[in-house]
Order: C-alpha cells, then sequence, then structure tokens
C-alpha cells in the first residue's frame, strides 16, 4: 500500500517508522508545515515529501494517516473522506464537539474508514482485563479505578491547543471504561486542579482532575489524571469485583514504591512516557488500520466510538465549571 501521512511531530515520527518497516507498506509520503522536519523524517524512513497537503492528496495515496495538529485533523479527514480514502487518525477528531459530529457526518455520507488513534485498545494488560471482565472472571463489578499520571507538563504553547486534561489525556481512560466493562457512563461528577505549573491556570485548564463516573449497572469509577508525577510515567486500570480484582500497568517498570516495610522498593527504570510504555500497542494499531483498509478486518475503534469518550470528557468538563453532576444525556451526540 502507498500511504500519505500528515503530521511529523513526535508521535508522527513514531508511525512514520512503524510504517516504514511494514511488509505491507509499499511506499510513504509525509508531509508537514515544517518542511525541514519532513524532510528529515523522510530521509530517515525512506519516505518520499509533500510540499503541502494538495501536494500529499496528489501523490496517490491509497490511505491517509493524521498525525498533524489537533486543528487539522478534522479538515483533513473531511477531505479524505471527499476522496474515497480510508483514514487513521490520532484522537481527537476535532477540537470540540461539534467538529467532532461535522467530520463524522462527512465520513458517514462519503461511507469511507475512519479509525481513531486509541492505542489501549492494542495493549495486551487492558486486553485481558476486557476477557477477564467480559468472561466473569470477576464476578460482578462494583468499582473500578483508572488513573494517567504524565510525568512531566508538555510545553507551554501545546496547553492552550490541548483541549484541557479531560478531553487531552483522561479521554483514553474513559475509552478504556467502556471498552473494558461493555457498559455505558450515564452521570459524571469531576473537578480538578491547577495549583501547579501557571501555564494551565493561564489556559483555563488544570493540572490534575478526578472525575467519579456511574455506569449503567450501578459500578463506580474512579478516573484521575495529573501533569506532574515525577516518578514517572504511571497508566493503571484497578478492577474489583465480587469474585476477585485485576490491574492493568502493574509492572517491574511502574513508578510505585511500596511504604510497607519488605515491600518492593521503587523501580530502576520507570516508564519515562507513553511511546516508550505503548510502543507494541502504536504498533499493533497500525498494522490492524492497513488490514481493515484491505477489507480484511473490522474496524476496531470507528468514529462513533471516539465520540463516545469525547462525550465523557465534555461531560466532565461541565461538571467541573459548574460544580454538579452531570448526566451524559445532556451533552449532544448520543
Amino acid at each position: 500500500m502507498r500511504i500519505a501521512l500528515a503530521g511529523t511531530g513526535r508521535i508522527g515520527s513514531a508511525h512514520a517508522r512503524t510504517l516504514a518497516a511494514h511488509p505491507k507498506v509499499s511506499s510513504m509520503v509525509v508531509a508537514d508545515a515544517d518542511p525541514e522536519r519532513a524532510a528529515a523524517l523522510a530521509a530517515r524512513t525512506g519516505a518520499e515529501t509533500a510540499a503541502d497537503v494538495d501536494a500529499l492528496f496528489a501523490a496517490g495515496p491509497e490511505a491517509l494517516v493524521v498525525t498533524a495538529a489537533t486543528a487539522a485533523h478534522a479538515p483533513l479527514i473531511a477531505r479524505a473522506a471527499r476522496a474515497g480514502l480510508p483514514v487513521f487518525c490520532e484522537k481527537p477528531v476535532a477540537v470540540d464537539l461539534p467538529g467532532t459530529l461535522a467530520a463524522l457526518a462527512e465520513v458517514e455520507a462519503a461511507g469511507t474508514l475512519l479509525q481513531l488513534g486509541f492505542q489501549r485498545r492494542f495493549d495486551a494488560g487492558y486486553a485481558a482485563a476486557r476477557r477477564a471482565v467480559r468472561s466473569g472472571a470477576l464476578g460482578r463489578l462494583h468499582t473500578v479505578r483508572a488513573l494517567s499520571s504524565d510525568p512531566a507538563p508538555p510545553p507551554p504553547a501545546y496547553v492552550p491547543l490541548s483541549g484541557g486534561l479531560f478531553r487531552d489525556c483522561l479521554v483514553h481512560d474513559f475509552d478504556m471504561v467502556r471498552w473494558v466493562t461493555g457498559r455505558e457512563v450515564t452521570e459524571v461528577y469531576a473537578t480538578g486542579s491547577d495549583a501547579g505549573p501557571a501555564m494551565f491556570r493561564e489556559a483555563g485548564d488544570v493540572d490534575t482532575a478526578a472525575a467519579l463516573l456511574t455506569l449503567e449497572d450501578g459500578t463506580l469509577v474512579t478516573a484521575t489524571a495529573t501533569r506532574c508525577n515525577g516518578a514517572g510515567y504511571d497508566v493503571r486500570m484497578e478492577l474489583a469485583g465480587e469474585a476477585g480484582q485485576l490491574t492493568v500497568g502493574l509492572d517491574d517498570r511502574a513508578p510505585l514504591t511500596s511504604a510497607e516495610p519488605g515491600g518492593p522498593a521503587a523501580p530502576r527504570d520507570p516508564w519515562p512516557g507513553f511511546l516508550e510504555r505503548f510502543a507494541p500497542a502504536y504498533a499493533a494499531e497500525l498494522d490492524a488500520f492497513l488490514a481493515v483498509a484491505r477489507g480484511e478486518l473490522a474496524n476496531p475503534c470507528d468514529g462513533r466510538e471516539a465520540l463516545a469518550a469525547l462525550r465523557i470528557a465534555e461531560a466532565c468538563e461541565v461538571s467541573r465549571r459548574e460544580r454538579r453532576p452531570v448526566p451524559l444525556a445532556e451533552i449532544p451526540g448520543g
């Protein structure tokens, strides 16, 4: 397959390396708002470069991978839909809910393929947790605890463009809550703290957040996130049921230290970030996309799945601002 890749930043570069080594990719053409960065990546991966988006589409790709800045996602998705191209897009679909709904309408009208980059669906631990829950091995779930903790804040310029901690970070946990449990969220109550770096307050965002989610069967979920976890990158999910408990992300690189005498010490090599922690999952999701684009596999994460996670994040933002519980039925797009 001939693949076009739009966006050659950190995640785009990682995806380009994966695609360049994939046996089903015959050629690749890349483009970026920074032509020098695109050229450097092309030189490292053996790809071609396109001067701009028009040239990228004119290069004859069979599929498009979108790893550009968030504001470019929806226009690229819509243009690819009109061109009949299958698209893999890093989350989010758009910077807001109306933009997301408009982009999904373009895809549905064209009848084309859109796969969203929720890479945790391809992580071995989360997949094992899903099987355990769906098989009944844990019994009736009563409590789920999900967390995402970054080791350091992002660059200041990124914060105002990120969509906020719920949409940018916790949306992955919201997707996992639905995917692992098979249940929908009916209500949220969320809060956040901006007591850390000033750049979050200046952007109207928070550096630490917590949400209580109620699932349709009464299961309670806590979801927390922070940008300031100096111990390392920490992503886990704990599932507690009447018959057993299971934890995702508890390994010898989890940045945890026991306070108990004789308990485990701090890891020698804690996870430094998401690219390292989820490297196999990132490769697996692109492999799946290529198979989906060839008609060999059902779409593992279409636009409606991404919309469902975003609606939870939107409800959390409303709850944080208005300091009240928010039913999901209040959020458009359901």
